[in-house]
């Protein structure tokens, strides 16, 4: 309605000034709130404002600690292991944990997320103001490895502008908390000849924090897989003592195996069990591209068709000659792991009558490939059709239905997202790929956390990328014990 005077019309100041902001809304939502029973509230934009005081009223009461109460906010929270194991750290000094912000892009990890903590973490962190985050006082963060290919002389904040990790340090620097607990990949020391590394933590000292670090294996806290990765915690003001000194706890497969899934039955484990017994698999890789005991090749199972012991002994041969730094001059290219090689140079280490026949008959089955040599193109390999062709193998590591057949009395190698399901379980005289609640338990992870409602892929892509439970544990128990003491 226009015309005539409002009450509390006229010029206003500009910070109690009213400004127009447009929302959208479906049907449904706009129906709810017209029925609000809200006597005071006349108009639609009324009722609005009432219900975003109110709601802005209960979430500064939720995020308000409680006494006793930690709070942290958790950065590219995955599966949110970092921030189980931080909590179960918590409890051992009778406190609990209240996450006042969590934060990741990916869509099944915030399903996963949301599904066991009742909290939706989407929020791309790049694009979050520090200032308005609620108070915290720890950070937990697994951060990407990223180098600083702008990294200046100070090796400080100012130079990693640019990564992630700039995120996670502006976010100190704002909020000033009192800690912090980050995990990463081992090879984050090495990084860019150490650079990287240096920076992160010249940046975290500069930043006020006292800085302790290590690279420690899952393996020595309870897990049934080798995982190392590199620990760094940090306290304002206060002492930490170095990570090391931890009690150490083992775990084998078999301890985490659920032994009710049965085996799978393909042409493949048939080939395979039909030439070993299940226990000769134990801790086999299977490609052809590597030679030694700890292998099977395909040639070994008949995969393609079966072969004679003396091309058995041939394949053998050429995979140790095909990586001879020698045999590159001879064919006119730079060296590189794996090179065809000609018949003739072929017949220098394996002088056999019928060697053409033999190789011939391995082409056809699909074990060789008669291809020509690739000459080096600034980072690429491009085939030379101008060079001699040579013989060389066809697959490699990833080939196969399964890369290696797991041994139940050891621990798994680090399980990572691009082979993970090509890993062989021994179960009921059998294999099959490992289930998601193994995956799961191979991290530490409690009983009642499940992925069942997301694909395969995508559950292994997630737990390829998470955190060893326990390990976040122990850290967060040493780094708590100076923050409390």
């Amino acid at each position: 309605m226009h015309g005539g005077t409002r009450s509390g019309a006229g010029r206003k100041t500009m910070s109690v000034k009213k400004q127009p902001v447009t929302i959208y809304l479906d049907d449904v939502d706009r129906d709810i709130i017209m029925q609000m029973p809200l006597p005071q509230a006349h108009s639609f934009s009324q009722k609005c404002k009432i219900l975003i005081d109110r709601g802005i009223s209960r979430l500064h009461e939720e995020l308000r600690p409680k006494q006793d109460e930690i709070t942290f906010i958790d950065l590219f929270c995955g599966l949110g292991g970092i921030r189980l194991g931080f909590e179960s750290a918590l409890k051992q000094y009778g406190r609990t944990g209240k996450c006042v912000f969590s934060s990741d892009v990916k869509k099944p990890a915030v399903k996963a997320y949301q599904h066991y903590f009742g909290e939706n973490p989407m929020c791309d962190i790049t694009k979050i103001d520090p200032a308005r985050l609620p108070k915290f006082d720890f950070l937990l963060a697994g951060f990407p490895c990223q180098a600083f290919s702008q990294a200046g002389t100070r090796l400080g904040f100012q130079d990693t502008r640019g990564t992630l990790f700039f995120n996670v340090a502006a976010i100190l620097r704002e909020k000033k908390p009192e800690g912090f607990v980050l995990e990463n990949v081992e090879g984050l020391v090495s990084h860019d000849k150490g650079k990287t590394f240096e920076i992160i933590l010249n940046t975290l000292t500069e930043l006020g924090y006292k800085v302790q670090y290590r690279v420690l294996n899952g393996k020595d806290f309870g897990l049934a897989q080798s995982r190392s990765r590199i620990y760094i915690i940090g306290l304002k003001g206060k002492t930490i003592a170095p990570l090391d000194g931890f009690a150490k706890k083992t775990a084998l497969l078999k301890d985490i195996i659920e032994t009710a899934v049965p085996p799978t039955h393909t042409n493949f484990t048939k080939k395979l069990l039909s030439h070993f017994t299940l226990e000769e698999t134990y801790g086999k890789a299977i490609k052809d591209k590597r030679g030694g005991d700890n292998n099977i090749h395909s040639w070994d199972i008949g995969l393609k068709g079966n072969v004679s012991e003396e091309q058995k002994d041939l394949l053998g041969k050429l995979l140790k000659h095909r990586r001879n730094k020698k045999w590159a001059q001879h064919i006119g290219i730079d060296w590189m792991d794996g090179m065809p090689l000609p018949e003739r140079l072929i017949f220098t280490f394996y002088p056999h009558p019928y060697l053409h026949e033999l190789l011939e008959d391995l082409v056809k089955k699909g074990y060789l490939t008669f291809e020509h040599p690739k000459r080096k193109v600034g980072n690429r390999r491009i085939a030379d059709p101008a060079l001699e062709k040579g013989y060389n193998i066809v697959t490699g590591k990833l080939s196969f239905e399964y890369s290696k057949v797991l041994s139940p009395y050891e621990v798994t190698p680090t399980l990572v997202a691009t082979d993970v399901q090509k890993l062989a379980v021994p179960v009921g005289g059998g294999v099959r790929t490992l289930t998601t609640n193994e995956g799961l338990r191979l991290f530490g992870f409690p009983e009642d956390y499940t992925l069942d409602f997301l694909t395969e892929r995508e559950a292994f892509d997630l737990l390829g990328n998470t955190v060893c439970i326990p390990v976040i544990k122990a850290v967060s128990e040493r780094l708590l014990s100076a923050y409390f003491n």
